[in-house]
């Protein structure tokens, strides 16, 4: 496998990921001989049992995790100066994860913005992409959606992936004024969502757990939010208040430990994503974003 590549969309520039826990990342999804073999049957294994990754995410709520929080601190240069709280006043790796951000750190754009910290990948018209990680033979919205009215609702329609790290805020928040259905859970397997997994084998989109929001707003009709599990994820936790206004920019709600995966559907003709961003899709790179930053405009 070659590195993960992607563009930083603060400085424009493309920069290299470091891919926590990568040795085992490869073993799982890799294409040697021994990743094919023994890799894939912890793979299976891991991903249908949810015990397992939830016994891992029990495990960052253990109050000896703490001592791993400050070493990652500086091991991945994370801006420490962007939290609500001390570093030293996180309790388990877990607390550390979820952690708050000053809102000043991520002021809001005037048009829709980003829900999450993470790298994002960009479609305006679904059907039409044959650009990785959605080859459209493999990539279904009634298998992802469960619904077929929804899925016939969002054809045509624009896509949005977000890729949340481990090294990232997983707080996720309300891309533009809205008022939100109940989440719906959608059960299912927790694979990987790194790239190295989700490259190779796309239907890790539609088959991994998920949570699914209706979001209904005036300028953008409506769009699906969802939440999407991965390996070593134990808990999606929805915060807000279903079938209330929530402004942009509004918590949703957090992952517990673990990568994990935004994707937001509009309906067709719903949106316009900013150039700079389509740009970075059309090449194959994942773009990386903060909260509040622009994500496009209304058409």
């Amino acid at each position: 496998m070659d590195c993960i590549s992607y563009i930083n969309r603060k400085s424009g520039q493309r920069e290299t990921e470091e891919v926590f826990a990568e040795g085992a990342i490869r073993l799982l999804y890799g294409k040697s001989l021994l990743s094919k073999t023994l890799g894939r049957a912890i793979l299976h294994l891991f991903a249908k049992w949810p015990f397992f990754s939830a016994f891992y995410g029990w495990l960052q709520d253990r109050a000896f995790s703490k001592r791993k929080v400050l070493p990652f601190i500086k091991r991945f240069a994370i801006d420490t100066s962007e939290f609500q709280a001390p570093a030293e006043s996180f309790k388990t790796f877990n607390d550390f994860f979820i952690r708050k951000l000053k809102p000043e750190v991520r002021p809001l754009s005037s048009n829709p913005s980003m829900p999450a910290d993470a790298r994002y990948l960009f479609y305006p018209v679904i059907e039409e992409t044959d650009t990785f990680p959605i080859k459209m033979r493999t990539f279904c919205l009634r298998s992802l959606l469960q619904d077929e009215e929804l899925a016939s609702r969002f054809s045509g329609g624009s896509l949005v992936i977000a890729r949340l790290c481990p090294i990232d805020c997983h707080r996720f928040y309300f891309p533009f004024d809205c008022i939100p259905s109940k989440a719906r859970e959608i059960r299912g397997r927790l694979y990987s969502v790194n790239p190295f997994a989700t490259n190779e084998n796309p239907w890790i989109w539609q088959v991994n757990r998920r949570m699914l929001t209706i979001l209904s707003s005036d300028t953008f009709g409506e769009v699906a939010y969802l939440e999407i599990g991965a390996t070593n994820v134990g808990t999606i936790v929805q915060t807000y208040q279903p079938a209330k206004f929530q402004p942009k920019g509004q918590e949703k709600g957090y992952f517990a430990f673990g990568g994990s995966a935004l994707l937001l559907l509009f309906e067709k003709g719903r949106i316009k994503f900013d150039q700079d961003l389509i740009n970075a899709t059309n090449q194959g790179l994942e773009i990386r974003c903060l909260i509040g930053q622009s994500l496009g405009t209304s058409t």
